[in-house]
């Protein structure tokens, strides 16, 4: 079966959209793919569950966190934030992954991947504290004593800070 040749019209849009596209479009677009297919392989993301994969999960950490300097030069700072807060959860998301499976194993404690502690975000350039929130008012501090039953969302997900793959 041979691969149909595109017609000179096709040729024609193709090049015309490669005049307009930017390059930080493209690594953009594709840092989102690789942070949504990294969490699924975390085995987090609902009905993801069997796609559990700690090496592809590690690698999407790492990818992301490699492109994060070269998009902190060309990407505005509100889809930055939104970056760091989805490689935050990656890596939680990870560790608890690994924290699963080596619960058996004792005395051994999971390490975070792509080099940062559980739970903190790449200091931004500049170093500028990193926003939680567009606003500049303080966020309400979720109520942590407050006890969740499976299935039902956490402090985090209640306060609507936490970034969660398709929802």
């Amino acid at each position: 079966m041979s691969a149909r040749q595109p017609s000179e019209e096709e040729l024609a849009a193709l090049e015309a959209e490669l005049k307009c596209l930017r390059v930080e479009d493209l690594l953009l677009d594709q840092v989102v793919g690789v942070l949504n297919l990294a969490f699924r392989r975390s085995g987090r993301a609902h009905g993801a569950e069997d796609e559990r994969d700690p090496e592809q999960a590690r690698l999407g950490i790492d990818a992301v966190t490699a492109l994060l300097p070269v998009l902190e030069r060309v990407v505005p700072e509100q889809q930055l934030a939104s970056l760091r807060d989805a490689l935050s959860q990656l890596q939680l998301a990870f560790v608890r992954m690994q924290g699963e499976a080596g619960g058996a194993a004792a005395g051994t404690e999971p390490a975070p991947a792509g080099g940062a502690a559980a739970g903190t975000e790449p200091a931004p350039a500049g170093g500028a504290a990193p926003r939680d929130t567009p606003s500049a008012e303080p966020a309400e501090a979720p109520d942590a004593d407050t006890p969740t039953k499976p299935g039902e969302p956490g402090p985090a997900q209640r306060s609507g800070r936490l970034w969660v793959p398709d929802r």
